[in-house]
């Protein structure tokens, strides 16, 4: 009967996807030889793993046994769900029992932090270390820069930002750091003994302040799984272990996870080579190609080619790009949608034209039936948008743009939250700087002496009320001392209540806008209702904010329906009925920055890719013939000339339908090629009756 039952809930998997579902999985939950499993753009694969895991659980696995690394904490726990809702089909109420048992899924870093919390003991570290994020860490890095007097010497050091950076990738990518300047901050390269220097300074300060940085997380775990006993008694724990968005995993992860399953038994992970466009974050397109090689049989390779989301024409134009790329899994994705619309392949004039064909098809789409929010733009960089944003704003065209202000950066949530960090962890000398700095009268120095003051101490909460009250603090100190002591000993979560009825006469006194700031103070009181205790809520907030803050980014409070402006990185994973590609031209895509060396040309070609196959049914890519330059040295404000971007070369424009648009404006590439006039009246006198 359970048999019969769980055939036929994978009947609606096709047969590709139902081979990776089923791969080494037997009665009791086998565990099976590793598995890559290679998912071509909008072929299912979320669908698919989910219904591996729930396959696993109907068939006997432990879900207990089980560990799922994702992308985001938000996609394990839709994994979860969906796992539940396929579960039920053949368990009924059961499944939920079972899938609540699915405790260990998360993102590499969260699981990261909950296994070093485990066995800090172990590994000589204090398990109530908390988290710095990025902005805390660089904060931390320059005062040990300032410290070392590298802020002070004749010749310009690098900044906080790009210490930090720097350090990530060297952490993260498993390089020297004379490779790493060498290749990615050749400016830098004449710094290497001081960054060596300031790096051992970075690392001594954080263990003393008990603190560690996002890529700590996954260094000390790798670490931690150096120890033979510890890799095998960790990696024991899990029969399952699936990994997603694989092709975006940097070397460290690679290691961990080998370190985890060195035979690959029960190993599953999940990728697109295609895909993997996140060099800048040390990611590697190596780990998933390489990844077969790494057992002995090879893992099995499941290739999932059937695309539900593109019309056939959107496919082929994709597959004849990323047909060209030097190495990679072959794959060619093909789907029943049809369709007679080719994709664009657009020329205009310059930006502006650019700006104004986007409004006209997106307006005439909108007539079609197209919700703008079914609509997309995307760019390689977010400056590419600024002439589009304007003309979008003079015809009143609503329309978010994503990346902007993180909600984990706005100074009043920053602020509240630093509180609530420096009495979990008093020896964390950020969070306590930047709540000290929130009194009055409390300036640097005054802050960073009370810090020293309470830095030996074996209580500093203590130590420090009972330190004289600073001059000029007066009753707020008085306060301040009182809100610690209170915290320290009050229940999650009115802890955080407690902590913003301190912080708002703070936050009224120092923001001009307190009361649109407040709501997201209120906001984040209901996310913290939402987690088990104080350490679990600032480590998991850390680990995977919110989006945006209320006041700086979402959608326009009076429009239901919007236009959506993104970076393709941003844009990874979405999909939409149409989709327009600003720029595509070489220069900008690949960008100038992008075409230093085959592994990064290749990933600017993956790049056009990813934003190709976001469209469902529309698709326009657009060409400007020249872009507007200011101040070129000694040349000044001047017009360059652009080619179509190298990716689409002359055998594969049979793929797509061409247009000049505006068809009268659309003129040949002028053979002068002096400098053009700074001033176009021509266009002046026809924007006037636009």
């Amino acid at each position: 009967m359970l048999a019969d039952a769980a055939e036929g809930y994978l009947d609606g998997l096709n047969s590709e996807q139902r081979k990776a579902v089923e791969h080494g999985i037997g009665a009791g939950g086998t565990i099976g030889s590793p598995l890559l499993v290679i998912a071509g753009a909008g072929s299912g694969k979320t669908n698919t793993l989910a219904h591996r895991v729930a396959h696993l659980i109907i068939r006997g696995a432990d879900p207990r046994r089980m560990l799922l690394m994702t992308f985001s904490r938000r996609a394990a726990s839709e994994m979860a769900q969906r796992v539940e809702r396929i579960a039920r089909r053949v368990l009924g109420d059961k499944a939920g029992v079972m899938t609540d048992a699915l405790t260990w899924a998360g993102t590499f870093h969260g699981i990261g932090a909950r296994l070093l919390r485990e066995y800090a003991e172990r590994i000589g570290f204090d398990p109530t270390f908390t988290i710095h994020d990025r902005e805390d860490s660089a904060d931390l890095l320059n005062l040990v820069r300032h410290e070392l007097g590298y802020s002070k010497i004749e010749s310009r050091f690098p900044a906080k930002g790009t210490c930090l950076s720097i350090y990530s990738r060297c952490v993260n990518a498993q390089a020297p750091i004379e490779t790493v300047l060498g290749q990615h901050y050749p400016w830098c390269s004449g710094w290497a003994s001081e960054l060596k220097q300031l790096f051992a300074g970075y690392v001594e300060a954080k263990q003393k302040q008990n603190v560690l940085d996002y890529d700590d997380l996954l260094l000390w775990w790798a670490q931690m799984m150096s120890e033979p006993s510890i890799a095998e008694e960790v990696g024991g724990r899990f029969d399952h272990i699936m990994v997603d968005e694989y092709q975006d995993t940097n070397r460290l992860q690679a290691t961990i996870l080998l370190a985890l399953k060195p035979d690959g038994r029960g190993l599953t992970v999940v990728g697109d080579d295609a895909q993997s466009i996140y060099s800048f974050r040390a990611a590697t397109v190596r780990n998933i190609l390489d990844f077969p090689d790494h057992f002995s049989p090879r893992a099995e390779i499941v290739t999932l080619d059937r695309n539900y989301r593109s019309t056939q024409p959107v496919l082929a134009a994709a597959n004849g790009v990323i047909g060209l790329a030097r190495e990679r899994f072959t794959k060619n994705l093909w789907t029943e949608r049809g369709s007679a619309q080719l994709p664009r392949l657009v020329t205009v004039r310059d930006e502006a034209d650019q700006a104004r064909y986007i409004v006209e098809r997106v307006l005439s789409n909108r007539e079609e039936g197209f919700r703008l929010k079914e609509q997309a733009v995307l760019f390689r960089t977010s400056s590419h948008s600024g002439p589009l944003e304007v003309e979008l704003t003079r015809r009143n065209i609503p329309f978010v743009k994503f990346g902007g202000l993180k909600f984990l950066d706005a100074a009043h949530v920053k602020d509240l939250l630093a509180l609530l960090k420096f009495v979990e962890n008093p020896r964390d000398r950020v969070a306590g700087f930047r709540v000290l700095h929130l009194l009055p009268g409390i300036g640097p120095a005054s802050a960073q002496r009370i810090l020293d003051a309470t830095a030996t101490s074996a209580d500093p909460l203590t130590a420090l009320a009972a330190l004289p009250p600073p001059a000029r603090a007066g009753q707020d100190w008085t306060a301040f001392a009182e809100t610690l002591a209170n915290l320290r000993y009050s229940e999650w979560p009115s802890d955080i209540e407690r902590a913003r009825l301190w912080y708002s006469p703070h936050l009224e006194r120092i923001h001009e806008d307190s009361e649109v700031r407040l709501a997201d103070l209120l906001q984040l009181e209901q996310i913290a209702a939402g987690y088990p205790s104080r350490q679990r809520f600032l480590t998991e907030l850390t680990l995977d904010p919110p989006d945006a803050t209320s006041d700086r980014s979402g959608p326009p409070l009076r429009d239901e329906d919007y236009l959506i402006l993104s970076t393709i990185h941003s844009s990874k994973g979405q999909e939409w009925k149409a989709v327009f590609a600003l720029n595509v031209v070489d220069g900008c895509m690949p960008s100038d920055l992008g075409a230093g060396t085959t592994a990064e040309l290749e990933e600017e070609r993956r790049l056009l890719y990813v934003a190709m196959t976001r469209a469902k049914d529309d698709l326009h890519l657009i060409v400007p013939q020249r872009f507007f330059v200011h101040g070129q040295q000694a040349r000044g404000d001047r017009h360059v000339y652009a080619s179509r971007t190298r990716f689409i070369p002359d055998p594969l424009l049979r793929l797509f339908e061409r247009q000049a648009w505006p068809v009268a404006a659309a003129t040949a590439r002028p053979e002068k090629t002096g400098q053009a006039p700074n001033i176009d009246i021509r266009e002046r006198m026809r924007g006037m009756w636009r």
